[in-house]
C-alpha cells in the first residue's frame, strides 16, 4: 500500500486511539470525583475499576492477537469500539458499584481489542515491512489522547452530569470510531491454509527466539510497573521533594511535549536504524530521568524531559521491535501474547505503588521505581546483545 493510501488509514486509527484511550485509561482522572460525589461510592473503589479493566484486557489480549492474525484487524477493532461503547453505557446506567465494575470489565475487553497493541498488530498485518513508520505516525496521534480527552470530559461535565458524559463517550465510539474503522481500514481476506495455520500457531518459539521473547516480556512488565506508578504518584513524588503543587503540575506538564518531540525525531529518522536502538535509547532515557529524580539533584524539569522522551520512543519500540525479531506472519499473535503481562502489570501498579508509598514513604518508593527503570535498561542491553549476535550469525 502506497504512502498516499496509508495516511487515511493511520489518521482514522489515530482518531480511534484518541477516543479509545480517552474513554478508558484517562477517563477516571476527570470523572472519579464527580462519580463519588453523586453516588457516595468510595473513591479507591471507583478508581480501582480501571485496574480491573486493565486486568481483563490483559487476560483477553492473547486471544485478540490470534483473532487479528486469523481474521485481520478491521473486525477486531470494530468489536473493540462496540465493547467500549457497551461498557460505557453499562457504567452510565449503573445503579450500584457491582454493576459499575461489570461495565468496566466490558470496557477492559474493549481495551484489549482497541488500544495500541491491536492497532499495532493491525498495521503489521497490513503493511508488513513498512509497519514501523506507520506505528510511529500512529503514536503521534495517540500522544494527544490526554490533551484532547481531559478538556473534552471537563467540558461535558459542565454541560451534563457524569452519567450523560459517559454516555456521550459511548456515542462517540459508535458514531465516529466505528464508521472510521469500517470505512477506512482495509478489509483483509481471512487467513487460510498454511497462512492460517501459521497465524494460529504464531506463538510457538524455540531457542534464541524464546529467550528474546522472555526478555522483551520482562521489559514490558517492569516498564509497565514503573510508568504506571509514575503516572499515578508523580505529583506526590515531586511534592515530597519540596515542590509546591503548582510547580509539580508545571513540571509534570513537560511529559506530553517531551513524548511528542521524541516521536517526531524518531519519525524523522525514517527507520534507518534497527528498532533495538530505539528501545535502548528509550529505556536508557527513562532510567536516567528516574535516577535524576530519585537522587533529588534539583533538576526535576530535566528529569521529566528525559523520562518523557524515553517513554515516547518506548511506545514505538515496543511495537516495532517484535516485528523485527519475529517477522510479520507471527507478529499479531505475539503482540497479543506480549500484551498480557504488560497490562496485568499496569493493573497491579496503582495498588502496589499506593502500598509502597504508605509503608515506605514517597522518597523510598521513588527509589524503587528508579531501580525498576535501571533493571529495564539492563534487560534492554541484554536484548541488544542478542539482536547483534543474531545479525552476525545471519551475515556469517
Amino acid at each position: 500500500m502506497t504512502a498516499a493510501r496509508r495516511w487515511p488509514v493511520i489518521s482514522a486509527l489515530g482518531i480511534v486511539q484518541i477516543l479509545a484511550w480517552g474513554s478508558s485509561y484517562y477517563l477516571m482522572a476527570v470523572l472519579a470525583q464527580p462519580i463519588v460525589d453523586d453516588t457516595g461510592w468510595p473513591l479507591p473503589w471507583v478508581v480501582g475499576a480501571v485496574s480491573v479493566a486493565l486486568a481483563c484486557a490483559g487476560l483477553a489480549s492473547p486471544l485478540v492477537g490470534r483473532l487479528i492474525a486469523r481474521h485481520g484487524g478491521r473486525p477486531v477493532l470494530a468489536a473493540g469500539c462496540t465493547l467500549l461503547a457497551a461498557g460505557l453505557l453499562i457504567c452510565a446506567a449503573a445503579p450500584s458499584l457491582p454493576t459499575f465494575y461489570l461495565g468496566w470489565c466490558v470496557i477492559g475487553l474493549g481495551m484489549s481489542a482497541g488500544l495500541y497493541d491491536p492497532a499495532f498488530a493491525t498495521l503489521g498485518r497490513l503493511y508488513k515491512d513498512q509497519t514501523r513508520s506507520a506505528i510511529t505516525a500512529l503514536t503521534l496521534w495517540g500522544g494527544f489522547a490526554s490533551t484532547v480527552s481531559w478538556p473534552l470530559s471537563t467540558w461535558l461535565l459542565g454541560q451534563f452530569d457524569w452519567r450523560d458524559t459517559v454516555a456521550v463517550w459511548a456515542a462517540l465510539h459508535l458514531l465516529v470510531s466505528l464508521p472510521l474503522i469500517l470505512c477506512l481500514v482495509p478489509n483483509e481476506p481471512r487467513a487460510t491454509g498454511k497462512e492460517g495455520h501459521a497465524a494460529l500457531d504464531g506463538t510457538h518459539l524455540v531457542g534464541a527466539e524464546r529467550g528474546a521473547f522472555l526478555v522483551m516480556a520482562a521489559i514490558l512488565v517492569l516498564s509497565g510497573l514503573a510508568v504506571t506508578m509514575i503516572s499515578v504518584h508523580l505529583l506526590t513524588f515531586l511534592q515530597a521533594q519540596g515542590l509546591s503543587l503548582m510547580d509539580a503540575v508545571a513540571i509534570g506538564a513537560l511529559l506530553g511535549p517531551a513524548q511528542v518531540a521524541a516521536r517526531v525525531i524518531e519519525m524523522a529518522s525514517r527507520g534507518r536504524h534497527h528498532p533495538i536502538w530505539s528501545l535502548l535509547f528509550a529505556c536508557g532515557s527513562v532510567a536516567t530521568g528516574l535516577l535524576l529524580l530519585a537522587l533529588d539533584l534539583q533538576v526535576p524539569a530535566l528529569a521529566m524531559i528525559l523520562y518523557g522522551a524515553g517513554n515516547g520512543v518506548f511506545s514505538i519500540a515496543r511495537g516495532a521491535l517484535p516485528l523485527a525479531l519475529f517477522g510479520a506472519e507471527r507478529y499479531p499473535a505475539l503482540m497479543g501474547r506480549l500484551a498480557r503481562p504488560a497490562l496485568l502489570a499496569q493493573a497491579a501498579a496503582p495498588v502496589l505503588g499506593g502500598a509502597l508509598v504508605g509503608m515506605l514513604g514517597p522518597g523510598t518508593t521513588l527509589n524503587v521505581v528508579a531501580a525498576l527503570g535501571l533493571l529495564t535498561f539492563a534487560l534492554a542491553i541484554i536484548l541488544t546483545r542478542t539482536c547483534l549476535s543474531g545479525s552476525r550469525r545471519a551475515l556469517g
